[in-house]
């Protein structure tokens, strides 16, 4: 249960909050439904001093970021928006990252016949994107009669 709060319960440790109490009050109102014991449970090696403050979650997983950037943000679950916008913001590049991947996965999802989004967002990405997304957009850009297309079938 307390798996999709330990991000959360971290950062919240780290800020100086340690009150087992006052964390479980918090995260009860993004959804949590134990209780307090299970919250001092997980906080009982911080306060040990076994989690060293830049310790990575095992819970924060590639998989599950993608996952959160590639849905429609009013999707997300409090928690794992929090989460999102808290590593943005630690992270210039996955901020980056998330803005450009949204972009195209709404054009798909929405199913819109729209070339010109897809020129921009070509373009925006070979000035300003990291590496990985400028090789992306250069694979598409290869491709563009079948992305194009793609669009064109997609939409009604």
């Amino acid at each position: 249960m307390i798996d999709d709060y330990r991000l959360y319960l971290h950062h919240r440790w780290m800020e100086g909050c340690t009150n087992a109490s006052a964390l479980t009050r918090e995260i009860q109102q993004l959804g949590y439904s134990g209780d307090v014991n299970t919250v001092r449970r997980h906080l009982r090696p911080y306060r040990t001093g076994a989690i060293p403050t830049d310790a990575p979650l095992h819970q924060l997983t590639v998989r599950r970021v993608t996952g959160w950037i590639m849905r429609r943000p009013g999707q997300l679950r409090d928690i794992e928006g929090k989460c999102l916008d808290d590593l943005c913001e630690r992270s210039p590049a996955l901020a980056t990252t998330t803005e450009y991947a949204r972009r195209p996965a709404l054009v798909v999802r929405e199913r819109r016949n729209d070339h010109l989004a897809f020129e921009v967002w070509l373009a925006e990405v070979r000035l300003d994107g990291q590496r990985e997304l400028r090789t992306l957009a250069a694979g598409l850009r290869r491709d563009r009669a079948a992305v194009l297309a793609a669009l064109t079938w997609l939409c009604p």
